[in-house]
């Protein structure tokens, strides 16, 4: 007869018991793997969130310190110191008696006044102003003094507004406002043609300059500069060859570029984009003539471009700065 073979119970609980902890390790590393997962995730999300904040905090910064017009302001007193300088120049060369109808108190013909002397030398064709350290029309203090050679004409150009006229321009101790202004190299020259009809020509001048500010603050400001500068009513200002330019009545328009240094070590160019303009006729704050039209873009070392623009003709100190598309609004010294 045929039998079963006897049943192992014990083997069965071996068995059974090995596969339960077979599936208890399987368990346990799912979830140990799983654990990791998340923890892994968990890190990357925090690691993301960290590197955000970083680049948010930094463009943040970063957008404080482009909003620096500074820089666009020590342009503005060099561009204002060299453009005095020249408008100094054409009033005392353009007139036998050396007026300074903008700068100086007093009548055209008074060589003497509180404000400088102008002595004007035929022989060594040269002109010298020297400033009392007293205010002058225009509000300002000025101090020390300019020497205008125009020895080196052509033409036998003697005035400003002769065409062939050119000039060099030195400077002892001059100060304006505080600001100490020392004249490495500069030139003037009239490049309007010879026989010109002023009634369809204007006055053009070729400017040339390498000066440096001392600050009154102590910080230094290298400018350097070649532009052309024209007498943008000649027809109405401009009489004849013997008559003085009347430059109470002057519209004067700027082009061209520079490029300078900062105290901060700082370098810098300049592009005039939309003619500067300076109305002495139409336009006097305080004495100042200062520009009331046109734009140029200031590109400091490193940063973004500043555009300056001083406006569309209002007779005020304003100007706009802008960086990255924000407009600063800013006031001319």
């Amino acid at each position: 007869m045929f039998r079963l073979p006897k049943h192992d119970h014990d083997q069965d609980h071996v068995l059974f018991t090995n596969y339960f902890e077979y599936l208890c390790h399987i368990s346990q590393n799912t979830l140990l793997k799983s654990k990791t997962m998340r923890t892994k995730n968990s890190i990357f999300i925090l690691a993301a969130l960290i590197v955000t904040s970083s680049i948010l905090m930094f463009s943040c910064k970063k957008e404080k310190a482009d909003s620096d017009t500074t820089g666009a302001a020590d342009n503005n007193l060099a561009e204002n110191a060299a453009s005095d300088i020249i408008s100094i120049g054409s009033q005392a060369s353009d007139n036998s008696s050396g007026g300074l109808v903008s700068f100086r108190t007093g009548s055209d013909d008074q060589v003497l006044s509180s404000c400088a002397t102008v002595t004007r030398d035929t022989v060594a064709r040269t002109i010298t102003v020297v400033f009392s350290g007293s205010t002058c029309l225009d509000g300002r203090t000025r101090s020390g003094s300019l020497v205008f050679n125009f020895s080196g004409s052509t033409n036998g150009a003697r005035y400003f507004r002769d065409p062939g006229f050119n000039c060099s321009i030195t400077a002892t101790n001059y100060i304006v406002d505080g600001n100490h202004i020392t004249i490495n190299n500069k030139s003037i020259t009239n490049t309007t043609p010879v026989g010109f009809n002023p009634t369809s020509t204007n006055e053009t001048w070729h400017i040339l300059a390498d000066i440096s500010i001392l600050k009154a603050n102590g910080e230094t400001v290298g400018w350097v500069c070649d532009r052309t500068t024209t007498l943008l009513n000649t027809s109405t200002t401009y009489t004849n060859a013997s008559t003085p330019i009347n430059w109470l009545a002057a519209r004067i328009g700027i082009m061209g570029s520079a490029n300078g240094t900062r105290a901060n070590g700082e370098t810098f160019s300049i592009v005039v984009i939309s003619q500067l303009v300076r109305d002495f006729g139409a336009c006097n704050v305080n004495g100042r003539h200062p520009f009331i039209q046109g734009s140029l873009d200031y590109a400091p070392s490193g940063k973004p471009v500043r555009h300056v623009d001083f406006g569309n003709g209002s007779c005020d100190l304003n100007a706009t700065v802008m960086i990255n598309n924000v407009t600063y609004n800013v006031v001319l010294p």
